[in-house]
């Protein structure tokens, strides 16, 4: 396995608080201006892959958000899973 499917592999099995911790630190040593170019370079890759996982995974738990449509006699509410906007 070549190196970016490694690392594609590895940031797959990240959850979101570890990618999010993650790409803060890269965020942090790239502000401090003291990395070479290539290494500023590869942790902007890196950086990149951490917060589309991180975006990943918040689409995922969007999805999974039930809404609140009404309740019923009893008090007990009724919902219906979230729904993506139309695109039109």
């Amino acid at each position: 396995m070549d190196k970016k499917k490694t690392a594609k592999a590895e940031t797959d099995q990240l959850t979101f608080e570890q990618s999010l911790a993650d790409l803060e630190k890269i965020v942090r040593e790239l502000e401090e201006g003291e990395l070479s170019m290539d290494d500023a370079l590869a942790s902007y890759e890196v950086g990149i892959g951490r917060l589309k996982r991180c975006y990943q995974l918040l689409d995922a738990a969007e999805k999974k958000v039930a809404l609140l449509i009404d309740v019923d006699d009893d008090g007990n509410a009724k919902t219906k899973p979230f729904a993506e906007p139309d695109a039109s």
